[in-house]
Formats: structure tokens, C-alpha cells, sequence
């Protein structure tokens, strides 16, 4: 056994030597080459003063022999070697950048001693690797974190199993919920894209002149063909919230999803309106209610989001951007502090111009107009100074606007292929027996029963195995 306390170097440790094992590879090192990298792993041993402290470092050691055994890699050893006569460390080519990193890592060797000749290559090949790694797990993201998805709706399949009428409710579910499941699917999305959009349609010509009607005290009326498509459209959205809610195997997750949400916001202005209407009167009778009442009728324009139901490419902006709002948020800094900085520069340049630039938050609006490179053109600097700001303000906006551009791209193209490998396997799931499928899921292999596969048990594909 080993002392607790261990006196390994001397006063003249420097001339000491110890013995290095690494997966069979025996090296003597000085003490004096260990000293002058005292971060490292076996420059932390001469430190050591206990056999904890020790183990810690090494897998195994021997006092007598002085010698100490590490179990790996015996070829990156000798890098290791070199690293402590020279101070310079080399990048191993057999082995893969990640695993460098990794062996470095051990031994406490900073990617920082890279020699010059090496260093370029080796952060070259670390970044390649994780772009690689990146577009490999967007590919794989996009198939496999939908089996969780799909596991849940295939579990939500199974609640029709103990419901009455079951099969049928499950059907005319998947017609509506998805549109690619069958042709009657495909009419009802077309079916409903169709009143959204004459819903929208109604609602924008009933806002021009001509097709608006004043009655006897001055109060706009609706015109009658108009306001029978929009009690069309509404019994229609009605029609199709109502039977969603009816037929979902799972209510509470129906006022969580928010297509469904959507949906119930679109309906609700109108039985508002009604009901104020029919117990309190007309909107000139109400005062501020009846602007309130207002207000409920311009939510209908939010009708226009229901079309994210059988848009799959509306469906993955929503997730893309439920997804970036720290690249978002960057954006609207960089944006804010760049409208901040060209509005005071402006103003400076231009008070005295009497040409828009009054007041700082004046030029908040014309630093965002300029920043965007829209130009509206509605306040313009007229001084030398000013068109200098304004020629700053319009270059800082493009890389502004550029710079997150890449990464939220990036991620819609993710989500966008997650979202179609989802769809195609809820077509999938919904045209087999998801009791039989839980059972399929459930069941263990054949193969994993006995272990692997017959080849792998030495039989050959026509052996049988013996009882």
C-alpha cells in the first residue's frame, strides 16, 4: 500500500525522472520538461502528494517503479512527447478532428500550442465538420424527431378504438386535419381555401365607395349580396371549427393548437358583433362600445391565417419563426441601434434645414424607412453632412438586414422538411390499423429475442437453431 502523504521530487526534482505507460508504450520523461507546462495532465503530477491526487491523473501507478499508466492512445503519445521537448504540438492525421480534440483534451494540452504549420488545418477541418455534422442532423431531424409526433397522433388514433362510431369519426378526422389523406381531403381543403378567400374578397369590396350603401341617417349599411357571402362564410367557419372540436380524439389538445385557435378567433368577431347588435343596437348608439365593435369586425382579416392549415410552407414560416427570436431579436437590436445612431447624426446635420428633421424621434421614422432600404422619400437631408448620414444609414441596413438572413434560411428549410416528412407519415399512419401498429412497435424482433440475427449466431440463413 501507498502512504496517504507521498514525497515523490526534492528539492532537486528537476533531475528526477518518471516512467510513462500509455497503452503499452513506455517513455521516461525529466521532471524538468513536465515543470514548464504545470496545466497539463502528467505536469500535474508533480503536484501529487496523495494517492487520490494521483488516480485521479493516471489509471495506475507503481511508487517503486515510479511509473505511471494511462490507458490510451499509444500513437497520440508520441505527439505528446514532442509537444513537451519542443512546446509545440502537431496534428495527428489518422486520427479524426474530434478525436484530436478530444486526446488533447485529456493530456490538458490547449488548442493554443498548435504549431503554425498545423493550426490553419486543423480549425479548417473542425468547422467543415461541423457544417457537415449540421446539414446531417437537419436531414435527420427532419425524419426522426417526427416519431415523437407521430407517436402521438398514432396514440391519439387509438382513442377511436373505445369511442362510438370510432372508425368512421377517425376517417372524416384525417379528411379534415390532413389534406393530402384521400380525394374527399383534397376537396374539402380546396372547398375551404375558397370561402377564405371570398371571405377576404367580400371584405375588401365592402370597404370601396361604390359598393356601400348609406341609409336615411348617414350610417353605412352593408350591401345585401355581400352580407349574405359573409353569413355564408361565417356558417361555413362555424360548419368547420365545430366539426374539428366534434370529431378530435383529444379536446384538450384541440385549444392548444393553434390552426384550431386561429380558427375560433375568426368566428368569434362576428357572434360578438350579432350579440351586441341585436340586445344594444346600432354602432352610433353604443359610443365607445361600438368602436370596440369596430375593432372585432377588422379581425376578420385574420381569417387570411387560416389558409396556414393547408399551406405547408405557412406552416413552416410559423415554426421558423416561432424558432428564431433570437435571430429576430438580433435583427431588431442591430436595427434599433443603427435608427438610434443615423437619427441623431441626421438631426444634427439638418435641424436647421426646416426639411422634416425637427426632433430626434422626428428622424426615428426616416433612419427605419432608410435602414429597411424601402426610401419612401417623404423626408430627404439636403446638406452635404445629412446625405452622408443618409448613405451610412442605407449601407449599415443592408449588412443589418443580411447578416441574420443566412441562419433563419436555414432554419426554414429544416422545419420545412420536417413538416412534409410529418405529413407523409400521418398519410401513412392513418391508412393502417394503429392498434396493429402498436402492437408491430411493441413486439420485440425475432432477432432481438435470440440476439441478433442468424448470421450473427454463426447459423446460416437456412440453419435452424437448436431448441
Amino acid at each position: 500500500m501507498v502512504n496517504k502523504t507521498l514525497n515523490y521530487w526534492g528539492p532537486s526534482f528537476e533531475e528526477d525522472v518518471i516512467n510513462i505507460n500509455v497503452g503499452g508504450l513506455r517513455r521516461r520523461l525529466s521532471s524538468s520538461a513536465l515543470s514548464k507546462f504545470p496545466d497539463t495532465r502528467l505536469g500535474r503530477l508533480l503536484a501529487c502528494d496523495s494517492e487520490e491526487s494521483i488516480l485521479q491523473l493516471c489509471d495506475d501507478y507503481d511508487v517503486s517503479a515510479r511509473e505511471f499508466y494511462f490507458d490510451r492512445n499509444p500513437g497520440f503519445f508520441l505527439y505528446v512527447l514532442h509537444f513537451y521537448q519542443t512546446g509545440k504540438l502537431h496534428v495527428m492525421e489518422e486520427l479524426c478532428v474530434f478525436s484530436f480534440c478530444q486526446e488533447i483534451e485529456y493530456w490538458g494540452i490547449n488548442e493554443f500550442f498548435l504549431d503554425s504549420c498545423c493550426s490553419y488545418r486543423y480549425h479548417e477541418r473542425k468547422l467543415e465538420s461541423r457544417h457537415h455534422n449540421w446539414d446531417e442532423e437537419s436531414e435527420v431531424s427532419s425524419v426522426d424527431t417526427s416519431p415523437d409526433e407521430i407517436s402521438d397522433i398514432n396514440h391519439d388514433l387509438l382513442r377511436y378504438s373505445t369511442l362510438r362510431c370510432g372508425n368512421l369519426r377517425k376517417r372524416l378526422w384525417l379528411t379534415m386535419e390532413n389534406p393530402g389523406y384521400s380525394i374527399p381531403s383534397k376537396l374539402f381543403s380546396f372547398v375551404s381555401i375558397s370561402v377564405v378567400l371570398v371571405s377576404i374578397a367580400t371584405m375588401c369590396i365592402h370597404s370601396m365607395p361604390e359598393y356601400q350603401e348609406v341609409d336615411e341617417n348617414g350610417n353605412v349599411l352593408d350591401e345585401p349580396i355581400l352580407h349574405k357571402l359573409e353569413y355564408f362564410c361565417i356558417s361555413w367557419f362555424t360548419f368547420e371549427v365545430s366539426s374539428r372540436l366534434l370529431l378530435s380524439p383529444n379536446p384538450r389538445k384541440f385549444f392548444k393548437h393553434p390552426l384550431n385557435l386561429i380558427d375560433i378567433v375568426s368566428v368569434l368577431p362576428f357572434y360578438f358583433t350579432l350579440l351586441v347588435d341585436v340586445t344594444m343596437g346600432s354602432d352610433s348608439e353604443l359610443g365607445n362600445l361600438g368602436k370596440v365593435v369596430q375593432v372585432f369586425r377588422l379581425m376578420r382579416i385574420f381569417r387570411v391565417l387560416k389558409l396556414a392549415r393547408h399551406s405547408t410552407g405557412l406552416r413552416s414560416l410559423g415554426a421558423t419563426l416561432k424558432h428564431s427570436y433570437r435571430e429576430v431579436g438580433i435583427l431588431l437590436l442591430y436595427l434599433a441601434v443603427g435608427v438610434s445612431v443615423f437619427s441623431g447624426v441626421a438631426y444634427t446635420a439638418e435641424k436647421e434645414e426646416d426639411v422634416g428633421f425637427d426632433t430626434i424621434p422626428a428622424c426615428w421614422w426616416w433612419g427605419t424607412v432608410s435602414m429597411t432600404t424601402v426610401g419612401y422619400g417623404d423626408v430627404v437631408p439636403v446638406t452635404v453632412a445629412g446625405k452622408l448620414a443618409a448613405s451610412g444609414c442605407i449601407l449599415g441596413g443592408i449588412l443589418v438586414v443580411a447578416l441574420p438572413i443566412t441562419i433563419i434560411f436555414n432554419k426554414f428549410s429544416h422545419f420545412y422538411r420536417k413538416q412534409k416528412a410529418l405529413e407523409a407519415a400521418v398519410r401513412n399512419s392513418g391508412r393502417k390499423d394503429p392498434e396493429q401498429g402498436q402492437r408491430d412497435s411493441e413486439a420485440p424482433s425475432e432477432s432481438s429475442l435470440h440476439g441478433g440475427s442468424p448470421e450473427r449466431q454463426g447459423l446460416s440463413p437456412g440453419a435452424q437453431p437448436s431448441p
